[in-house]
């Protein structure tokens, strides 16, 4: 189901007024990219699960004051997850390292394959580890929460060309971390940098 900005605002105005349904629907539109921000930043399944479904809890006593003022509602919600994350890494003392969760259908896969998969999964979380935390961050609202720029920049509290200028800086990081060179990259070295 595609939920547009109109209807989260219309979802948002009835939860404030104390509709369960509505709240419900919220929930239902937010919950899987929530769960996933909040995933790739601790690790384990078990704390995301508690951690996203404290996010709701947090936010559905929150919504009373929630005002509109130009921050969409996503933006807000991920800005209470942040707040979420970084509560639980300062209470459990220690630096969850980055780790990609991605769970794939071990029937269809050989072990050749789920190894090959593997490799390629701890080569991207190990390049992930090399990119600033600012740009780690907005790799994660942006791509594994799904968020759009703007909503990625209302959780972290920036403007929305910060954002997107550390998405384009962690990019290239990556790419260059694990050595992805595209028909572009490789027609400006051919040609002597002029393209």
């Amino acid at each position: 189901m595609t939920v547009d900005d109109e209807a989260i605002g219309r979802l948002v105005a009835a939860a404030k007024l104390g509709d369960p349904e509505a709240f419900g629907a919220l929930f239902d539109h937010y919950y899987a990219p929530v769960y996933r921000y909040v995933a790739a930043r601790v690790g384990r399944p078990s704390d995301a699960e508690d951690l996203a479904q404290l996010v709701f809890v947090k936010a559905l006593e929150a919504l009373p004051r929630y005002e509109v003022r130009g921050v969409p509602f996503g933006g807000w919600l991920f800005r209470l997850a942040r707040n979420v994350v970084i509560d639980h890494i300062r209470t459990r003392r220690e630096h969850v390292a980055l780790d990609l969760a991605i769970e794939r259908s071990t029937d269809e896969a050989g072990p050749g394959e789920l190894a090959a998969l593997r490799q390629e999964l701890d080569s991207v979380a190990r390049a992930l580890t090399r990119l600033t935390p600012e740009q780690r961050e907005a790799i994660e609202l942006r791509f594994f929460a799904g968020l759009s720029a703007r909503e990625a920049a209302e959780a972290m509290g920036r403007q929305e060309g910060t954002i997107r200028g550390l998405q384009f800086r962690a990019i290239a990081a990556l790419r260059r971390e694990l050595g992805v060179v595209d028909d572009a990259d490789e027609l400006g070295r051919v040609s002597g940098g002029h393209r």
